[in-house]
Formats: structure tokens, C-alpha cells, sequence
């Protein structure tokens, strides 16, 4: 039945020899967790698996819907007697159903339960109502009666019989007595306000102890069941001699009340009864004539003075009024009956129980407010306000409890949340009665948030700035980077991407890579300061939600210059064939700049400060050179014993850790005339480079010389060989001998010792150590001439300064 439609089903089920089914209706309306509530009719005593009824049918629910939406019944009871078939939408019985443990005389006799479905959350009631069989027989505490009667009783002397106890309800409860046919007694049958009969026998025929001293009767106890069931005790009367009064209550009715759980001989009423009669026929006992199985440990009587206490545990939640039978009885065997009535009290001793209907957990962090966690019941046996129960939740949560039915409240959430600020929650829930004092009962709930990706990856920094040195091993790690997600799991799980960039027209994925893992920067080459002073990137870092969540950070990779560059000579300039030559007048005066030299390094920093020293010279006293600009400069007056030549030795060195330095050779001119420093000069170079060239030629001239004697010795070989070979040849044949002269060998052109004619010109300069020679050959062929022209001449260009040359070049004069 879905939720809000105006009608409840009932169904009952009535009980004889043949069982029908048959179907009662009834409605009320119930909240959006309740959808509808049931009511069965059933006989107790059915079989396992005996068919309640069809709840889809009832409840107009689709069998689908049953298994979808997980559904299950929901008892507080420790005893199932029901079961659920979602498979075929029925409700059958569980467990053996007896009425009479259930509900003991209590009428009607139901109990129930819920049903419950999820997606979306649906309540329906069930209540069950077990209908009465005629399954027991009437029965008596005792097996026989037995009464002392003095023969003097009077006609109409009651006495009191025990009554039968019937478990049955209705019409199979106890209907009525029988007592066997005699002369002397006839049965007076009554009801208590509850509607429980019992009889008593009314003395009719006066008794004749000696006639008939003793009588036997028989009580008959019948039900109204069909087939009619009964019970029989024996009446053994004992007919005693003459006691003609009997004891007398006071009162009919007494009226009392006991609190609850009061405690053992805790005092209840007194009753008393008075015989007119003396002596020991006056004396009179107390005892309760009708005391069920189910009073017999609760009250007791004292014989003597009349006084009732309490005997055992008093539940008003089990029963709330006792109606007691009393009976008082004198030593002649006269009695006379009185009732008592007990009211119970109400004590606020039952603590509200708390009983979980459903709960979710783990519950995801982005439920929206209003989400339901779970249905709870909350019951107290207690009544009135002992019974109504408040609950509430203990501590400061982002949770609350509503009430939707009686007795049941839903727990939802109240704000959003977050499961990185709080991960869990105990959420306890305490139910308080209205008693005084006031009862709880707590129930905590441990309620996990499972993660929803909701967070990117931070970085502690927006922009990290890293220093490496130039010249690195590829692969060395520069930095690392790490980002934080508070999410967990997959959705924590960070990876590291270098972004798409492009550094002086290459990827940047050229230069440096990061470790998708740990986030690592790796150098990938060798820097070179020089070429790029650092490097700028982007660093993704993403998390592995779904969809991924991400950010990024800015990488400054800044190249730190490293000593390994020397310095460079920009002046004076060095060139592979002049001499670089100063001059300085002999009139210069102290301090007399005689040039400077520049000198550049292409590191940074302190790599590139450059300090100028004076290495060697050819006099120390004479010149000096500035440590930072590099200038020289003469430190004394020039004199005329100064020689002309001077070379200087400057080194250049930069500030770098280990330091590299250069060095420049200086050659200064101490003359006031051109002239002067040419002759001077010249005598210089020449005799450096004939001493070169003569080491040259003789190194020359000896492996000439060696290659011509082996190639001798080889033709010298072969001709003899040939010449030996012919010899054979002419000796064994019959032809006439020619002489054989070789080429070499022929007199014609030649007048000398040589086989042929050399011709030998040598021509010299009178000033001159390297002469210009031509040397000629055969009369019939050229002649050679070599001229090594650039040697021993000048060459003059008109210039204020010197310029660069080295000792073994032709010296230039500017």
C-alpha cells in the first residue's frame, strides 16, 4: 500500500473445525517514513510456514520494490514468531504462537512490528492479533477441597469453593459449575468485576454428623468451547459437633494500595473478622481462599492478626490492580469470606530502550542537510509521565533528531560536511523520561564520512626558486616539490607534470624533468652560464579524483656562473707574425703611461673581476702596471743606460675559486727616434729566426740524405742483380759481346770527374746572414732560383704606436 492512501488493511482469522480466512479494512493517515499499517487476524497455535497474509497485496507494493528497497522486519521483541517471503510479498508464521504466554488473560491479544524498505525509506506497521482456541481445560490448584462443618451450621451457611483457572479467553474461558447431586449442599455460582466466576456452596439441608459424619462431593468446571472441555476436584467435608457461630469481617471489601517495587514485608492492609462464639470456637485464621499460581509469591497473610505484606517484586507494567479472596475461619470449621483490593503505584524504574531501526554509515561528505542517517524507536514501560520520553542529542553536532510517529525519531543531518575538518562522528542520543527523577538511556552512533574529491593540490608556495651551478651532471636533482591534498586515498594521490613549454625554440621537457611520483626536478644536460642564465617552467600537480582536481606552481631555475671561462686579451692584440712594440720617449717622466691592457671574462660575479699583474721584465725598476685597470705606467725617470728592448710579461687574473688567469707579452721600445728601435729590433729577429731556421734545415738535410743512401743501396742491388742475370745469359748463348755502358756513365757533355754537369751559382749580400742562392743543374735544363724573399726585409708603415708581433716575425713599426 503506498504511502498516504486512505485505508489500513486487517485481515482475521477465525478458528473451529473449519478455519476461513477473512479480511477488515480500517485507515489513518501517517507521515512520509510511515506508508501504511496492517492488522491480521490468526488463530494461536497455527503451523510453521502457515499463511498470515499477502503484505505487497495489502500494502499495494510491487514484489520488485520488496527486494529493491532490501525490505526486513524490525521487532524489539526477543522472539520473531513472523516472517517475511519478499520473494512471494507474504507474511508467514515463524514460530509455535501460544496466546496464553503472550498475552497470559489480557484481551485481545496482538502484538507488532515494522516493516522496513530503503530507497526511499518507508515504515510500515504490522500488528498481528491472535485469536483464542479451545486448547485448555478448566483446572484447580488443588486436587481436593476439604471443609470441617459443625452439624449445628445454619441453612444458607455459605462456603467458598476454590475456583478453576481456564488459560483460555472468551467464550473458551471458564462458563460454569456443576457439584454433584446430594441432599445437603446446592452450588451458588458469582462473578467478579473482572468478570471471573466462582462459586461457593450454600448449606441447604441442615448436616447430622451422626447420620452421615463425612460427605464427598465432586466440583465440575466446564469452558464454553466446542468441544467442551472440563475440570473436577474432589469436596471432602468433615461434619464437626456444634459450632454455631461464625467468624464475621468487618468489612466486604477492602481497598489498599502498594508502590511499586516496594520492598519485602513492606506493609500492604490488615483485615479482621470477629466470632461471637468463646473460648477456642471464638478463635479465628486468616488465609487467602483463592490464590492463583500467579498472587502466590507476591502477598503473604498473617493467620493470626490479619496483616498482609509483601511477599514479592510488585510490577505495576506487569499488572496495576490485585483482587485477593480472604477467608477467616474459626476452630469449629466457620468461616466467613472478604475481598481485597490492591492497587499498584507507578515508579518511574524503567529506563527508556533505544532500538536502531536502520543507520547508514559510512555517509558521503556531500550529503546535502536534511540527508537521513538512520530510524530509531524509543520505548519506556513506565506510564503516564514515567513513560514519555524526550530524545535529544548529547554533545555539539551538525546533526539533529526529529520526531515523526510515536515512539520513533529520525536522525538527519543539520549542515553540510566536511571530511577533511572531521573525518567521524560519535553522535549520541539520550533519551530521558518525564519521571521523577527523571531516567536516560544512551545510545552512541559511530558514523564515518567517506571522501568526495573536493580538494586540489596546494602548494606551500606560488613560486619556487632553485640555484644550480653551470656545468652539472646531467640527471643531478635540483629540487623538490611538493604539494598537499587533505583529501584521501585515490583522491590524495598526487602526480607531478611538467607543463608544455618552450625555452630559446626547445621544450622545455629538453632541459629538466620531474618525477611524476616524488615530485623531483632532474637536470636533464649540462648548463652553460654563458648561453642561458635560468629557466622558467610550470609544474602541474593533479590529484586522482574523479574528475582530477588540480594546480600549478612556477619554477625559476636560476644557472650560477662557475670559474670556467679564463680571461681574454682584447690589447694588446696577438697575432701570429709582428712583434708588438711601445715606445717610450728617454724624456718620459715618472708615471708616463706607456699603454694599457684590456683584457674581458665572459663569467660573472667575482669570476669576472680581473686583477693585472707584472709577471717579468726585462728591468722590474722601470715600469709597473695597474692591478685593476690594467694600465703601464713608468715608475722612475727613463735614462740613457735603459736598454731599448724591454719585454714585459703581464698576467691577467680573475677573482674565481681556483682562479684562471692569461698572459701577454709586452715589448716596449725605450728610443726618441724610429730609427733607432728599427736597427735595434731587427738585429733581434734575425738572429731568432736564423737560429730557427738552421735547427730546421739540419733536421732536413739529415733525413734527405738518409732517404738517398737506402735509395742507392736499393738501385746499387738491383743492377748488380740484373747485370749478373745478363752475364748468364750472354755466357750460354752464341751471339757477340757488346760492352755495356750505362747512362750514367757516358763521357759526352762532360769534361769533369762527375758524370754529368752541375753548374754551382751562389751570389751573397755584403750585410746580409742568409744569402740568396741559385742553384742550377744539368746544361741542358732551367734553373732553379729560391728565394725565401720575406726573410730579411722591411717593411715600413707609418703609425704613432707599435703594433703586435712575435720575436721570430718580421718586426713592423708603426
Amino acid at each position: 500500500m503506498a504511502c498516504g492512501l486512505p485505508y489500513t488493511r486487517c485481515v482475521k482469522w477465525r478458528s473451529g473445525f473449519g478455519q476461513n480466512w477473512m479480511l477488515l479494512f480500517s485507515l489513518f493517515y501517517l507521515n512520509h517514513v510511515i506508508s501504511g499499517h496492517i492488522r491480521y487476524s490468526i488463530p494461536e497455535e497455527m503451523k510453521k510456514g502457515s499463511l498470515i497474509g499477502n503484505v505487497a497485496q495489502d500494502l499495494g507494493l510491487d514484489l520488485k520494490r520488496l527486494r529493491s528497497g532490501r525490505a526486513r522486519i524490525v521487532t524489539g521483541e526477543n522472539i520473531q514468531y513472523t516472517e517475511l517471503k519478499t520473494d512471494k510479498g507474504t507474511l508467514v508464521v515463524k514460530e509455535r504462537i501460544d496466546r496464553e504466554q503472550l498475552c497470559g488473560d489480557v484481551t485481545p491479544c496482538s502484538f507488532s512490528f515494522e516493516m522496513i524498505l530503503e530507497n526511499p525509506m518507508e515504515l510500515h506497521q504490522i500488528t498481528v492479533e491472535i485469536t483464542d482456541i479451545n486448547d485448555h481445560s478448566p483446572t484447580f490448584e488443588r486436587d481436593n477441597i476439604r471443609f470441617e462443618i459443625s452439624e449445628s451450621a445454619n441453612s444458607g451457611a455459605r462456603f467458598p469453593l476454590a475456583s478453576a483457572e481456564d488459560l483460555d479467553v472468551g467464550v473458551n474461558g471458564l462458563r460454569e459449575y456443576f457439584l454433584t447431586e446430594n441432599e445437603n449442599f446446592v452450588l451458588k455460582q458469582n462473578s467478579n468485576a473482572d468478570g471471573k466466576k466462582y462459586a461457593e456452596m450454600v448449606l441447604q439441608k441442615p448436616l447430622d454428623r451422626e447420620t452421615n459424619p463425612n460427605l464427598s462431593l465432586k466440583l465440575i468446571a466446564v469452558d464454553g468451547g466446542s468441544p467442551q472441555r472440563s475440570g473436577t476436584v474432589n469436596i471432602d467435608i468433615t461434619v464437626l459437633d456444634v459450632n454455631d457461630n461464625a467468624p464475621v469481617f468487618n468489612q466486604s471489601v477492602y481497598k489498599a494500595t502498594v508502590m511499586e517495587n516496594s520492598p519485602k514485608d513492606s506493609y500492604v492492609t490488615t483485615v479482621n473478622a470477629s466470632d461471637a462464639d468463646f473460648g477456642s470456637n471464638s478463635m479465628v485464621t486468616y488465609y487467602f481462599s483463592d490464590l492463583n499460581s500467579g498472587l502466590r509469591g507476591l502477598f503473604t497473610i498473617d493467620e493470626k492478626t490479619g496483616v498482609i505484606l509483601v511477599k514479592g517484586s510488585v510490577d505495576y507494567e506487569k499488572d496495576k490492580k490485585y483482587e485477593i479472596r480472604i477467608e477467616a475461619k474459626d476452630q469449629g470449621g466457620l468461616t466467613d469470606s472478604s475481598k481485597v483490593i490492591i492497587e499498584v503505584i507507578d515508579a518511574n524504574d524503567n529506563t527508556p530502550t533505544v532500538s536502531v531501526m536502520s543507520f547508514t554509515s559510512p555517509l558521503s561528505e556531500d550529503s546535502p542537510p536534511g540527508t537521513t542517517i538512520g530510524i530509531i524507536n524509543v520505548k519506556d514501560l513506565d506510564s503516564g509521565e514515567n513513560g514519555q520520553v524526550n530524545c535529544r542529542i548529547e554533545q555539539n553536532a551538525p546533526f539533529k533528531i526529529k520526531s515523526n510517529l510515536r515512539n520513533y525519531y529520525t536522525l538527519v543531518t543539520d549542515t553540510g560536511l566536511d571530511r577533511e575538518g572531521v573525518a567521524e562522528y560519535n553522535i549520541t542520543v539520550v533519551a530521558t523520561d518525564a519521571g521523577t527523577p527523571p531516567l536516560s538511556t544512551k545510545r552512541t552512533f559511530h558514523l564515518k564520512i567517506s571522501d568526495v574529491n573536493d580538494n586540489a593540490p596546494v602548494f606551500p608556495q606560488s613560486v619556487y626558486s632553485a640555484f644550480i651551478t653551470e656545468n652539472n651532471s646531467p640527471g643531478v636533482s635540483v629540487l623538490t616539490l611538493r604539494a598537499t591534498d587533505p583529501d584521501e586515498n585515490q583522491n590524495a594521490r598526487i602526480s607531478y607534470i611538467l607543463e608544455d613549454t618552450n625555452i630559446g625554440g626547445s621544450p622545455v621537457s629538453a632541459f629538466v624533468s620531474v618525477n611524476a611520483e616524488s615530485g623531483v626536478v632532474h637536470a636533464l644536460r649540462s648548463f652553460d652560464y654563458e648561453q642561458i642564465k635560468q629557466l622558467i617552467f610550470v609544474v602541474k600537480a593533479q590529484d586522482g579524483g574523479s574528475p582530477p582536481l588540480s594546480s600549478n606552481v612556477t619554477v625559476k631555475l636560476i644557472i650560477q656562473d662557475q670559474n670556467d671561462n679564463p680571461p681574454q686579451v682584447l690589447y694588446p692584440v696577438q697575432t701570429g707574425g709582428s712583434v708588438v712594440a711601445e715606445m717610450v720617449p728617454r724624456a718620459a717622466d715618472v708615471g708616463y703611461l706607456v699603454t694599457k691592457v684590456v683584457a674581458v671574462d665572459v663569467d660573472s660575479g667575482q669570476n669576472a673581476w680581473l686583477s693585472y699583474k707584472l709577471q717579468k721584465a726585462t728591468d722590474r725598476a722601470l715600469f709597473e702596471v695597474g692591478l685593476q685597470n690594467g694600465e703601464i705606467r713608468t715608475i722612475r725617470q727613463v735614462s740613457d743606460k735603459d736598454a731599448v728592448k724591454q719585454r714585459l710579461t703581464v698576467i691577467v687574473e680573475d677573482n674565481g675559486q681556483p682562479s684562471r688567469s692569461a698572459t701577454v707579452i709586452v715589448n716596449v721600445a725605450v728610443a726618441d727616434s724610429f730609427p733607432e728601435v728599427l736597427s735595434e729590433f731587427t738585429d733581434f729577429t734575425h738572429d731568432k729566426e736564423y737560429n730557427d731556421n738552421l735547427t730546421f734545415y739540419l733536421v732536413l738535410a739529415l733525413a734527405v740524405v738518409s732517404f738517398l743512401f737506402i735509395t742507392c743501396l736499393v738501385v746499387i742491388i738491383s743492377v748488380k742483380i740484373y747485370r749478373w742475370r745478363q752475364s748468364r745469359v750472354m755466357y750460354h748463348s752464341n751471339l757477340p759481346v757488346i760492352p755495356y755502358y750505362p747512362p750514367r756513365y757516358s763521357d759526352t757533355m762532360a769534361t769533369g770527374t762527375l758524370p754529368h754537369v752541375y753548374n754551382y751559382e751562389v751570389c751573397r749580400t755584403t750585410d746580409s746572414r742568409r744569402s740568396d742562392c741559385k742553384f742550377g743543374i744539368a746544361g741542358s735544363q732551367n734553373v732553379l732560383i729560391m728565394d725565401p724573399s720575406s726573410t730579411g726585409t722591411m717593411q715600413r708603415i707609418q703609425s704613432e704606436k707599435s703594433i703586435l708581433d712575435e720575436p721570430d716575425s718580421p718586426l713592423e713599426v708603426r
